[in-house]
C-alpha cells in the first residue's frame, strides 16, 4: 500500500476535520458549563478534563479509516483551523494546540510504522494525545501553578478520557460509518469487506 495521499482521501480528512471543529466548538461550551455545575464541589479543574478525549478523536477516526503516516495530525490540524476560522473563544494558540494533540496521537502509529490499527493502538492514540497536551497546557495555560494533588489527578482523568472517548469511541464511530458501506473505497472498509467475505467463505 502508498503511503501517498489520494485525493478522496485528502477530501475526508477535510471534511473530518471541519464537522468536528463544530462538535469540538460545542463540547467547549459543555465543557464550560460543566466546570461551572462542578465549582462549587471545588472540582471545576475536572470539568474540561473530563470530556477532554473529545477534542482528539478525529485524529483517531482519520487515521483508522485512511491508515497512512500523517493522516492523525493532520486532521487534527485542520480541526483546529477550522475552530480558529468559526471564531473559536481559544483564539490562534487553539492552532498549536491542535498541532500538538495531533502530534500525540500521530506518534502512537509511528511506534507501529502505520501497520496496526487495532483497538489498543487506537487507544495509546488517545493516551499520547492525552499527554502530549497535558504536557502543553501546563505551561500554556498555568496549570503548572495548581496543587500537585490537582496536577496528577487532573492528568488521570485526561489520560482515561483520551483512552474511552476518543480511542474507543473513536473506533466504535469510525467501524458504524463503515457498516453503512460509504467507507469502501478506504481502508477500514476494505479491511471490514475483506473480513465479511472471509466469514461467508467459512
Amino acid at each position: 500500500m502508498t503511503n501517498q495521499w489520494k485525493l478522496k482521501e485528502i477530501v475526508l480528512m477535510s471534511v473530518l476535520g471541519v464537522v468536528f471543529a463544530v462538535i469540538y466548538l460545542m463540547f467547549f461550551f459543555f465543557g464550560q458549563g460543566l466546570r461551572n455545575f462542578l465549582m462549587p464541589f471545588g472540582l471545576g479543574e475536572f470539568g474540561y478534563e473530563i470530556i477532554f478525549g473529545i477534542w482528539f478523536i478525529v485524529s483517531i477516526i482519520a487515521a483508522y479509516i485512511i491508515r497512512k503516516p500523517g493522516v492523525a495530525f493532520t486532521s487534527e490540524l485542520i480541526a483546529g483551523v477550522v475552530q480558529v476560522l468559526l471564531g473559536s473563544p481559544a483564539g490562534p494558540m487553539l492552532i498549536l494546540t491542535a498541532a500538538i494533540q495531533g502530534a500525540g496521537a500521530e506518534f502512537a502509529f509511528a511506534i507501529t510504522k502505520w501497520r496496526d490499527y487495532r483497538l489498543r493502538v487506537l487507544i495509546a492514540a488517545g493516551v499520547f494525545a492525552a499527554v502530549f497536551s497535558f504536557a502543553w497546557h501546563l505551561y500554556s495555560s498555568g496549570n503548572i501553578a495548581l496543587a500537585t494533588w490537582l496536577i496528577i489527578a487532573t492528568f488521570a482523568v485526561r489520560i482515561v478520557s483520551g483512552a474511552l472517548l476518543a480511542g474507543v469511541l473513536g473506533k466504535w464511530i469510525s467501524d458504524q460509518l463503515a457498516k453503512t458501506g460509504v467507507l469502501r473505497g478506504y481502508a477500514l472498509g476494505k479491511e471490514q469487506q475483506e473480513q465479511r467475505e472471509h466469514d461467508q467463505a467459512v
